[in-house]
C-alpha cells in the first residue's frame, strides 16, 4: 500500500523536475545563435515570428510528445507554459502557431481540448506583450512573487508598469486555472494537467501546481532575458572599441596632416618647384587616407604608404635621410593595423634624426615567428633620454596613439616596445598575430 507521505514526495519531486525541464529548454534555445538574434528584436518580420514559433514547438511540443508517447514523464509536458512564452516573446502570431503545432501530439491521443486551450494561451500571450509599457519591460519580470510586489509598491507612481506586473501574475494564474477547469470538468480525457487525484488532497498540493506553472514561465524569461543582457554588452562593448578607433585614427591623421604641411611650408620659399612635387605626393595620400575606412591593410600597401610619406621627407632631409627596408616578400600580403608603421618612422625623423646634422638612418624589418609577425624600426638618431622612456606611452600622440589601437585590436595578444640609448638610437619593436587574409574566398 502506498502511503500518503510518498504520494506527497513524489508529487513534488515531479514539480521540481519540470522547473529544472525548463531551465534546461530555455538554456538550450539560447545556444542557438539564429534563436539568441531572434531574441534581440523587437520588430521581426513575419518569417522571424514564424521561425521563433517552430522553435518553441519543436522543444515544447517536443516535451508534449515524450509525455504522450512515454505515459509518464509528466515533469516535461510544458506545451501550456510554451504556448504563454511564446505568445510574450514573440507576439500574437507565434502564440497561435505555437499553440497549434505544439498541441498536436496531444490531439493525436484524443486530448481533443488541448488545441483550442494552447491557441488560445498562445493570443493571450501575445495580450500580454502588447499590453507592456514598453518591450522591455517583459524581461524585466521576475519569478520571485515578493520581488514583483515590492516593485509593484516602489513603483505605484508608474501606473502602467505596476499594472502590467500584476497584470502578467494574473494572467499565469487564469491559464491555470483554465487548465483546472477543463480538467475537472472532463476528468482528464480532453487534456493533461498535473493535480492530486484524491480529492482529500492537501490544499498545499494544489498551490503547488499553480506555483510551480508560474516559475516555469517566469525562469525561462529571466535566463533568456540574462542572455540578451550579455549580447547588449557584448555589443556594446564592440561598438564602443569601433567609436575608440575611428577617434584614435581621426586623431592621428591630422597630427600627420600637420607635420607634412609644415614641411611644405619649409620648402615653399626655399624651393617652389620641389614644393608643387611634395603637394602632388601629398594629395596621393590624402585620396589612400579618404578610400580607408578599415582597421587592417595588407603591409604591402602599409610600406606603399611609408614611401610616399617618406619621399616628402626626403625632399627636406636630402641625402641626409636613407632608409632601408628588410621585409620578407612572402609577408607582403600580412594584415597589419593601418597607420601602424607611419607614427613610429615619424617619431624617428622627428624626435631621432632631425637634430642631427648629418642625419642618419631608419631601418624596417619584418619577418615571421612562430605564427607572429614581428616589426622593428629602428634608428642611429640622438635617441631618447631614460628619464622620458618610461612615460613614452602616455606622452605624445603617435606611439601612444599606435599603443591604444594595438590593444584595442589585440586585447592583450600584442607586444610593443621601446629600447633606446642616448647616442646611439631607438629601437621600436612590436609582435602582433600574423594574419594573411583568405585570397580565394575574397575571389
Amino acid at each position: 500500500m502506498v502511503t500518503r507521505p510518498y504520494i506527497v514526495e513524489q508529487h513534488l519531486v515531479v514539480l521540481l523536475v519540470k522547473l529544472a525541464f525548463a531551465a534546461s529548454v530555455a538554456s538550450l534555445l539560447v545556444r542557438f545563435d539564429a534563436f539568441k538574434r531572434t531574441l534581440l528584436k523587437e520588430d521581426r518580420t513575419l518569417f522571424e515570428r514564424l521561425m521563433l514559433a517552430a522553435s518553441f514547438s519543436a522543444v515544447f511540443g517536443g516535451g508534449v510528445a515524450v509525455r504522450v508517447l512515454t505515459g509518464g514523464y509528466k515533469a516535461a509536458d510544458m506545451g501550456l507554459e510554451g504556448c504563454l512564452l511564446a505568445g510574450v516573446v514573440g507576439g500574437y502570431v507565434t502564440g497561435l502557431s505555437s499553440g497549434v503545432l505544439i498541441a498536436l501530439p496531444a490531439m493525436f491521443s484524443g486530448e481533443l481540448l488541448t488545441m483550442p486551450l494552447f491557441a488560445g494561451v498562445g493570443v493571450l500571450g501575445g495580450l500580454v506583450r502588447d499590453s507592456a509599457p514598453d518591450q522591455e519591460e517583459v524581461w524585466r519580470l521576475s519569478p520571485f512573487l515578493d520581488l514583483t510586489l515590492f516593485r509593484v509598491v516602489r513603483h505605484w507612481s508608474d501606473h502602467r508598469r505596476t499594472l502590467f506586473h500584476l497584470f502578467f501574475l494574473i494572467v499565469i494564474l487564469a491559464v491555470e486555472f483554465l487548465r483546472l477547469t477543463g480538467y475537472r470538468i472532463f476528468s482528464g480525457a480532453a487534456i493533461f494537467a498535473f493535480y492530486p487525484t484524491d480529492p482529500n488532497a492537501h490544499p498545499g498540493h494544489w498551490i503547488s501546481v499553480w506555483v510551480a506553472t508560474m516559475f516555469a514561465v517566469m525562469i525561462p524569461l529571466k535566463i533568456w532575458s540574462n542572455s540578451r543582457t550579455e549580447q547588449k554588452l557584448v555589443d556594446q562593448q564592440r561598438l564602443l572599441q569601433e567609436t575608440r578607433l575611428r577617434a584614435l585614427t581621426s586623431q592621428i591623421n591630422p597630427h600627420f596632416l600637420f607635420n607634412t604641411l609644415n614641411s611644405i611650408t619649409a620648402l615653399v620659399r626655399t624651393n617652389p618647384e620641389s614644393a608643387r612635387g611634395v603637394i602632388q605626393k601629398l594629395s596621393n595620400i590624402l585620396r589612400r587616407l579618404l578610400r580607408r575606412y578599415e582597421n587592417f591593410s595588407t603591409l604591402r600597401e602599409e610600406l606603399s604608404f611609408i614611401d610616399d610619406y617618406l619621399s616628402i621627407e626626403m625632399v627636406r632631409f636630402g641625402d641626409k635621410l636613407r632608409f632601408v627596408k628588410e621585409v620578407d616578400p612572402a609577408l607582403l600580403d600580412a594584415l597589419v593595423p593601418s597607420m601602424m608603421l607611419q607614427p613610429i618612422i615619424e617619431n624617428s625623423l622627428k624626435h631621432g634624426l632631425s637634430s642631427k646634422v648629418d642625419g642618419g638612418m631608419i631601418r624596417l624589418r619584418v619577418w615571421p615567428s612562430e605564427g607572429r609577425l614581428n616589426l622593428l624600426v629602428e634608428d642611429d638618431g640622438v635617441g631618447i633620454p631614460e628619464s622620458h622612456l618610461a612615460n613614452l606611452f602616455h606622452q605624445g600622440i603617435g606611439v601612444s596613439n599606435v599603443n591604444e589601437r594595438l590593444k584595442v585590436l589585440f586585447g592583450a595578444d600584442y607586444k610593443m616596445w621601446i629600447d633606446s640609448k642616448a647616442g646611439e638610437g631607438t629601437r621600436t619593436g612590436i609582435e602582433i598575430p600574423l594574419k594573411v587574409p583568405d585570397l580565394a574566398r575574397a575571389s
